[in-house]
């Protein structure tokens, strides 16, 4: 059977998610994400597909976080009228996640303009406009998880639930050498048959909201991410302590609590759990500030999909037509205005913004004001990819961080609370790929390689498989 799998991104990297599958002379993308990190490396990398875009028959996402979604726009705008299939929970949410991507590209680029001025560097325009992120939608095809689609010919999929975000999901490809792709009977079917699975960002068990993820079928190669290939978390159960914590301390010396968090899925985690602790009154009534409108319309979809909830969410909720994600102590900001008038507000209180990686949005504005006040505290409560803000306030050895071309001292205390992280640890991945039956190759990708490596090395020794870690573009043999 002639197949072919290529990195396109995350490829000894965690972002820029995009794998491509040759079946039966046919092109399918697993996903087409944003590079983030160093701004002008991951702009470069942004602007250029490695592919010819109207080559492409389809394109298969997995979840609706940017750095796997956020490179469809562009692919339609280069040309792209293909489908786009995912669950119906990530087209509802891509469709807010792409606008307000399209939001950030015109103002970052506005902002590059300004300073380009008078200079002989010319402005390239946006990557994509919010023009570009509406007009894409229409190519989303929504999908319950374990039906089964009919992609290519040759190739049918099947979404089951990775336990990651709402709607996240992993997949079940179903690839039938020279032969038409069928959801009916098998004799519709000839030639080879062969089962592929890709985890996509696959999720832990135990987080608060959506359910745990579901183990892979048998497969004979997998495609598997390995963001914590090496490293273990500690028991989510511990997240909302180390946060109660951070609160009533910081609240004590009357200073501000200061989280980055991504508007998708871990803004919604913080106040769900925000809620369970005031609602046990084990944290003081300060006011907690969601300052992001995109969370706000995040959260408006997250209400809509009850399907992708866990049983606790029901139980302390939903059963009492309670909202996880309003009481008293919050409130939700929309305007500039209202962000820039938590400047001169003293605490204690509790601001959370986006980006999670600190990479763009309200949140560098905010650690631009707080980060250097002792009294303040800074929890990060997710991934830090190399090269971001993020990363440079969570390390020890960085004394100051540089935000809009200034320098800052970092005086404020810093809390990385690693419980809260939505990916499998290391021992979560090992049983994850153990269980695997029929199991022959494994392709290793969205890792850094200090991680990706001792996973690669342990699923070689415990269990005898063949292990690939592509780089970006090589071309591999299925």
């Amino acid at each position: 059977m002639n197949m072919k799998f290529i990195s396109h991104g995350a490829a000894q990297e965690v972002t820029g998610t995009c794998h491509e599958l040759q079946v039966n002379g046919k092109r399918v993308l697993l996903d087409c994400g944003l590079f983030q990190g160093r701004r002008q490396e991951a702009a470069q990398k942004n602007a250029v597909f490695n592919f010819k875009v109207t080559d492409i028959d389809a394109v298969v996402l997995s979840h609706a976080h940017m750095d796997h979604v956020g490179r469809i726009p562009l692919l339609y705008k280069k040309g792209y009228r293909g489908p786009v299939h995912c669950t119906y929970a990530s087209q509802d949410l891509a469709a807010v996640m792409l606008r307000d991507g399209g939001y950030i590209q015109e103002q970052d680029e506005e902002f590059f303009c300004k300073h380009l001025k008078g200079t002989m560097i010319a402005c390239d325009g946006p990557l994509y406009t919010q023009e570009d992120a509406v007009a894409c939608m229409k190519l989303f095809k929504g999908h319950n998880y374990g039906d089964w689609i009919d992609v290519v010919p040759g190739l049918r999929i099947q979404f089951f639930d990775a336990g990651h975000i709402i709607g996240s999901a992993q997949m079940l490809m179903e690839v039938t050498e020279n032969g038409p792709a069928s959801s009916g009977s098998a004799g519709l079917r000839r030639g080879n048959v062969r089962h592929i699975g890709f985890s996509a960002d696959l999720g832990r068990s135990q987080l608060p909201i959506i359910r745990d993820p579901v183990p892979m079928p048998p497969v004979d190669t997998l495609i598997c991410e390995s963001t914590y290939g090496n490293r273990r978390h500690e028991e989510i159960e511990m997240a909302k302590e180390h946060l109660r914590a951070a609160i009533v301390k910081t609240a004590e010396r009357g200073g501000k609590v200061i989280i980055p968090a991504f508007s998708l899925e871990r803004t919604q985690e913080i106040v769900y759990d925000l809620h369970v602790l005031w609602d046990q009154r084990k944290i003081p009534p300060v006011p907690i500030i969601i300052d992001s409108p995109l969370a706000s319309s995040v959260t408006d979809v997250f209400m809509r999909h009850p399907e992708c909830y866990d049983q606790e969410m029901f139980a302390n909720f939903l059963s009492k037509q309670h909202n996880p994600f309003q009481f008293s102590l919050v409130r939700y900001t929309d305007t500039v205005e209202q962000s820039k008038e938590l400047n001169g507000t003293p605490g204690p209180m509790i601001i959370m913004a986006a980006s999670g990686m600190c990479e763009a949005g309200r949140i560098r504005h905010h650690l631009k004001n707080e980060i250097g006040n002792p009294k303040n505290t800074i929890v990060a409560v997710g991934y830090m990819a190399e090269n971001t803000l993020g990363r440079r306030v969570i390390d020890p050895t960085v004394g100051s961080i540089k935000i809009f071309d200034q320098n800052y001292p970092k005086k404020a205390e810093i809390i990385y609370i690693d419980a809260y992280s939505g990916h499998a640890d290391m021992d979560d991945l090992d049983q994850y790929v153990a269980a695997v039956q029929g199991l022959k190759k494994v392709f290793l990708v969205h890792g850094e390689l200090e991680q990706m490596q001792p996973f690669a090395q342990r699923l070689n020794q415990t269990l005898g498989v063949e292990v690939t870690m592509p780089k970006r573009e090589e071309e591999w043999s299925l």
